[in-house]
């Protein structure tokens, strides 16, 4: 196999090459670049369906409207985004990533005219899903990880350990950011706030040409979910995401939301911890062991719930349920990678976020359901349940990998 993707760039010898695993990965040329604008595009992704609703509902007075909107926009980007994928992977993420974003900005500036000028309803709709043409920068992220350490699985297992980590702490400020910008400054500022960081971020990695992973002309291959062993995969990124999803709701019932912090904090720390740790020869074996770790975690909130009213005691069961989520996710995501063509890379990791977001979907509308009619405890059994089940499909679907 050719290692052009090495980048035999760097001079560094082993004696004074860095020993820290992340220090090296961010030695490769223009890694530094390509991070940094990636990093400053993701970070809206974590901001806009919070900046969407407090601006939404402070303008018409219904969080059942603010909701309906931000929902339309997840749909429509479960259609898009793996069409929105397809194109960058056959045309190259500059070409693609450029326009898609611009598209999407225009989306979001449209929501903020329709909100302050109390345009019909219908508007809403239109204009937030407009914004479902958001490449997935983090998959792209990844792809030029892929790229560049073709071959060498300790590099990819440590840069799939270094986004997923990012991953969660983009997620864990986005939100804060957003709801401090919509409510010190005016209820626009953080959609605002947003595109900008976006488009910006977006040009700044889409202009690291040297680190582009090259596109095959022509190339017509079928879709990933063709790839034996995928389906089942997206299955578990599917009841994974439900995890996620019944997590957030049942916590923002139980305790507010500020204590979901914590799961994502303890998340970010495994995510960078795992990375330091040798990558899995079975990454499938590993798989299954990170997913029967996290149903077992997952318990632990439920226990709490059930035997104590004590938020400190809740508080440290989710640091520690979190702390199974990144290492599930970044194992996940490597097998994503060994499963996919290398020409549908982003294809196919759009298609495993495509099925996490419709898991989380899902996920809060159960979670929902159950705090509704059996109260906040007995909701923390449902993400314990979509783990189990998540373990389940992986036991049957990718025990071969």
């Amino acid at each position: 196999m050719s290692h052009e993707t090495a980048a035999p760039a760097p001079t560094a010898t082993p004696a004074t090459a860095p020993s820290n695993p992340y220090l090296r990965l961010l030695a490769t040329p223009g890694a530094r670049a390509f991070t940094a604008g990636n990093l400053l595009a993701r970070l809206p992704m974590g901001m806009f369906s919070v900046s969407a609703v407090i601006m939404i509902a402070g303008a018409h007075g219904s969080y059942a409207l603010a909701g309906a909107v931000t929902a339309t926009g997840l749909a429509a980007t479960a259609v898009v985004a793996p069409w929105t994928a397809r194109l960058v992977d056959r045309y190259g993420q500059a070409r693609i990533a450029v326009p898609a974003t611009a598209v999407a900005v225009l989306g979001s500036l449209a929501l903020v005219l329709c909100v302050h000028y109390d345009a019909p309803v219908w508007t809403l709709f239109a204009a937030y899903a407009a914004t479902a043409t958001t490449p997935n920068t983090g998959g792209m992220s990844r792809a030029r990880w892929a790229h560049l350490h073709r071959g060498d699985a300790t590099a990819l297992h440590t840069a799939n350990s270094f986004e997923q980590a990012a991953d969660e702490l983009c997620f864990m400020l986005g939100p804060v950011i957003a709801a401090s910008l919509c409510g010190t400054l005016f209820p626009e500022a953080g959609t605002l706030t947003g595109a900008v960081l976006l488009m910006t971020g977006v040009l700044i990695f889409a202009a690291q040409r040297a680190t582009e992973p090259p596109v095959t002309p022509g190339t017509r291959a079928p879709s990933p979910l063709r790839t034996p062993g995928v389906p089942a995969l997206l299955a578990v990124f599917l009841a994974t995401g439900a995890v996620f999803g019944a997590m957030e709701v049942v916590s923002i019932a139980h305790a507010g939301g500020a204590i979901l912090a914590l799961q994502a904090a303890g998340s970010c720390v495994a995510g960078l911890l795992y990375g330091s740790l040798r990558p899995a020869a079975r990454v499938g074996r590993r798989l299954l062991l990170c997913l029967s770790g996290m149903t077992a975690l997952m318990s632990l909130p439920l226990i709490a719930t059930a035997t104590t009213d004590s938020l400190p005691v809740l508080a440290a069961c989710l640091l520690l349920a979190g702390a199974a989520t990144a290492p599930t996710m970044v194992t996940g995501m490597t097998l994503i990678q060994r499963l996919t063509p290398q020409a549908q890379l982003n294809e196919g990791m759009t298609l495993a976020v495509t099925a996490l977001l419709g898991g989380i979907a899902a996920g809060s509308a159960g979670g929902g359901w159950m705090v509704e009619h059996a109260g906040t405890a007995t909701g923390y059994a449902v993400p314990m349940c979509a783990a189990a089940l998540a373990l389940a499909v992986a036991a049957v679907g990718t025990r071969k990998a």
